[in-house]
Order: structure tokens, then sequence, then C-alpha cells
């Protein structure tokens, strides 16, 4: 059973679907519950290393329209998922390049966000129509606790509206993007800092096309 939580912003009290979670050793049935959630075509708010993110089921396309639509993000800019393991990759991309088994070999689980050539199966709107796909194992339980329960990927785009600041905590949610949630994963304040880094490998030679918690040096230096 959800309990409701009332908290209040500057402006607006929201009472919303919360859940308290342990972001070490997260109660399973609240995480049966929250991909109980995603598989019926909801969008769950879930804790990462730095920031808050929302979680839709990246293989139903009414359900990654719908965070676009909180979210209010541009329709051509892509949103990356999460997975469980390598597997996984391999059933949304086209090809995995030796670079990316490289990276992967280094940085997984976390901190680099790897983009492939997508699988032609992959909802257009999930890939803004690029024909490429982000993907990231997590490295925080609480996400790779759901990636393990689903059997498909996860949006794993952060919870801001398109351009603003992201949440690192519940508290300083969006009430536009809290008021359309159906369920919220508080595991308090979390540490904020750089999101990942992003690396295209579709190319002739990889490109950082985002520096984040990874230096582009330090990626590079693995591919030497």
């Amino acid at each position: 059973m959800i309990y409701r939580n009332t908290f209040t912003t500057e402006h607006t009290e929201i009472t919303e679907k919360i859940r308290k979670i342990d972001p070490v050793n997260p109660l399973p049935d609240i995480i049966r519950e929250a991909a109980d959630v995603i598989k019926k075509g909801g969008i769950v708010l879930f804790p990462t290393r730095c920031l808050y993110g929302l979680g839709a089921d990246a293989f139903n396309a009414d359900a990654v329209s719908r965070v676009f639509k909180i979210k209010q993000r541009p329709v051509n800019k892509p949103m990356s998922v999460l997975v469980k393991d390598r597997k996984a990759v391999e059933k949304l991309v086209q090809y995995v390049p030796p670079c990316a088994l490289q990276i992967m070999d280094s940085f997984w689980p976390g901190k680099v966000t790897i983009i492939f050539e997508a699988k032609a199966a992959l909802p257009v709107n999930l890939t803004a129509g690029t024909g490429k796909i982000g993907i990231r194992i997590p490295e925080h339980t609480v996400p790779s606790a759901l990636a393990n329960m689903l059997d498909s990927p996860i949006t794993g785009t952060s919870a801001n509206l398109s351009g603003s600041p992201g949440c690192s905590v519940v508290s300083d949610l969006e009430p536009l993007i809290a008021d359309k949630l159906d369920l919220i994963l508080d595991a308090g304040r979390l540490k904020g800092g750089a999101g990942s880094t992003v690396i295209d490998v579709t190319g002739s030679a990889p490109k950082i096309l985002r520096e984040g918690a990874v230096p582009a040096k330090d990626i590079f230096a693995v591919l030497s």
C-alpha cells in the first residue's frame, strides 16, 4: 500500500505517492511495487548516485512519451536507458565495438553512458529518430534492483524540467513533475554533483559528448 505524504515548496503544497526507501538496502517489496508500476506504463521517481531520475518502461512508447511531456523535453533529444547487464545491451544495439567493451570493463556499472547504434525495434520517440541509444548499467542499488526485476530497460533521465537543474532531494521536486508521477521512491538527500560522462562509439573514433563524473582523459587512457 502506498502511503501519501504532503510536502511544501515555496509556493505549492503537493500530496504525492511516496515510499521511503533505504538507498543501501532497499526492501524487495518496495522495489517490486515500483517495478509493477513501471510494467503497467507508470512513471517512478528513483534515486541515483547524485540526482533523482524518472523511470519508465523504455519499450513502452506511450510511457516514454509521458516522460517527455512531464519533463517538457524537446522531442528531438533522445533519452538514455538503464539496463541490468551486458546481455541486455546486446538486445538494444546493432553492434558493440571493441572500444565500448574497454569502457564497460573500466567504468561500468555507473558513471559512463555509452551511445550505440540502436536496433530498429526501439521506440522512435526514445531515440528521437536518431537511430542511436545511450545505455548505462546503474551503480546505485535502487535503479540496479529495479532493472534486475524488469524484463525491459528503464529510462534514465533526470527528474527536472528540460533546461532546469536536477533534483537531489524530493522536497525540491518541481510540482509540475511531482503532480504527474505514479510513485516516488524517497531515499533522502542525494549528494548531487556531475552526472555520467556521455561517450558516442558509433563513429570511426569514440567521441565525448558530455564530460561528467569520469574525466575524458581517464576514458581515453583506457582506449590508448
